[in-house]
Protein backbone atom coordinates (compact mmCIF):
# COMPACT_ATOMS: atom_id res chain seq x y z
CA UNK A 1 0.00 0.00 0.00
CA UNK A 2 0.93 3.34 -0.40
CA UNK A 3 1.83 5.89 2.53
CA UNK A 4 2.15 9.59 2.52
CA UNK A 5 5.15 10.82 5.09
CA UNK A 6 4.28 14.73 5.59
CA UNK A 7 7.64 16.21 7.67
CA UNK A 8 8.11 19.76 8.83
CA UNK A 9 11.31 20.73 9.77
CA UNK A 10 12.89 22.66 12.75
CA UNK A 11 13.20 26.45 12.82
CA UNK A 12 16.91 27.30 11.20
CA UNK A 13 17.66 23.90 10.39
CA UNK A 14 19.05 24.23 6.87
CA UNK A 15 22.85 23.88 7.64
CA UNK A 16 21.83 20.10 8.77
CA UNK A 17 19.60 19.68 6.11
CA UNK A 18 22.52 20.15 3.71
CA UNK A 19 24.28 18.17 5.55
CA UNK A 20 22.26 15.22 6.11
CA UNK A 21 21.52 15.32 2.26
CA UNK A 22 23.42 12.53 0.46
CA UNK A 23 22.49 10.05 3.46
CA UNK A 24 18.60 11.11 3.08
CA UNK A 25 18.94 10.99 -0.46
CA UNK A 26 20.57 7.53 -0.22
CA UNK A 27 17.50 6.34 1.00
CA UNK A 28 14.96 7.76 -1.36
CA UNK A 29 17.26 6.31 -4.16
CA UNK A 30 17.22 2.75 -2.53
CA UNK A 31 13.27 3.24 -2.33
CA UNK A 32 13.67 4.20 -6.22
CA UNK A 33 15.37 1.35 -7.38
CA UNK A 34 12.96 -1.13 -5.85
CA UNK A 35 9.98 0.70 -7.55
CA UNK A 36 8.69 1.91 -4.38
CA UNK A 37 8.95 5.58 -4.54
CA UNK A 38 5.82 7.33 -6.03
CA UNK A 39 7.39 11.14 -5.38
CA UNK A 40 9.48 13.01 -2.70
CA UNK A 41 10.55 16.35 -2.64
CA UNK A 42 11.14 19.56 0.12
CA UNK A 43 8.45 22.22 0.76
CA UNK A 44 10.55 25.83 0.17
CA UNK A 45 9.54 28.39 2.76
CA UNK A 46 9.41 30.93 0.15
CA UNK A 47 7.36 30.73 -3.23
CA UNK A 48 10.38 29.83 -5.53
CA UNK A 49 12.13 26.54 -7.01
CA UNK A 50 15.48 27.64 -5.06
CA UNK A 51 14.83 29.06 -1.74
CA UNK A 52 18.44 29.57 -1.29
CA UNK A 53 18.78 30.85 2.84
CA UNK A 54 15.42 30.86 3.40
CA UNK A 55 15.66 27.00 3.03
CA UNK A 56 12.54 25.00 3.62
CA UNK A 57 9.50 24.00 5.71
CA UNK A 58 9.28 20.36 5.13
CA UNK A 59 9.27 17.30 3.14
CA UNK A 60 6.49 14.66 1.08
CA UNK A 61 7.05 11.22 0.75
CA UNK A 62 4.70 9.29 -1.24
CA UNK A 63 6.14 5.40 -1.40
CA UNK A 64 4.92 1.74 -1.09
CA UNK A 65 5.31 0.17 1.99
CA UNK A 66 4.27 -3.76 3.78
CA UNK A 67 2.21 -1.85 6.34
CA UNK A 68 2.06 1.55 8.36
CA UNK A 69 4.11 0.38 11.18
CA UNK A 70 7.14 -0.08 8.12
CA UNK A 71 6.33 3.32 6.93
CA UNK A 72 6.76 4.77 9.84
CA UNK A 73 9.90 2.88 10.66
CA UNK A 74 11.11 3.73 7.99
CA UNK A 75 10.47 7.24 8.57
CA UNK A 76 11.54 7.39 12.05
CA UNK A 77 15.29 6.08 10.96
CA UNK A 78 15.19 8.95 8.09
CA UNK A 79 18.71 10.85 8.44
CA UNK A 80 16.76 14.02 8.81
CA UNK A 81 14.67 12.79 11.48
CA UNK A 82 17.56 11.77 13.32
CA UNK A 83 19.69 14.47 12.89
CA UNK A 84 17.29 16.93 13.93
CA UNK A 85 15.65 18.30 10.59
CA UNK A 86 12.10 17.43 10.95
CA UNK A 87 10.53 18.42 14.44
CA UNK A 88 7.45 16.74 13.31
CA UNK A 89 6.33 14.03 11.19
CA UNK A 90 2.79 12.22 10.30
CA UNK A 91 2.21 9.14 8.18
CA UNK A 92 -0.72 7.89 6.66
CA UNK A 93 -1.84 5.59 4.44
CA UNK A 94 -2.18 7.29 1.12
CA UNK A 95 -4.72 5.90 -1.87
CA UNK A 96 -3.94 7.41 -5.17
CA UNK A 97 -6.28 8.29 -7.93
CA UNK A 98 -4.10 10.45 -10.28
CA UNK A 99 -2.77 9.96 -12.30
CA UNK A 100 -3.36 6.79 -13.00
Amino acid sequence: MLYSIVCEDTNDSLDTRLATRPEHLQRLTELQNQGRLILAGPHPAVDNVDPGTAGFTGSLIVAEFNSLEDAKHWADTDPYKIAGVYQHVTVKPFKQVFPQ
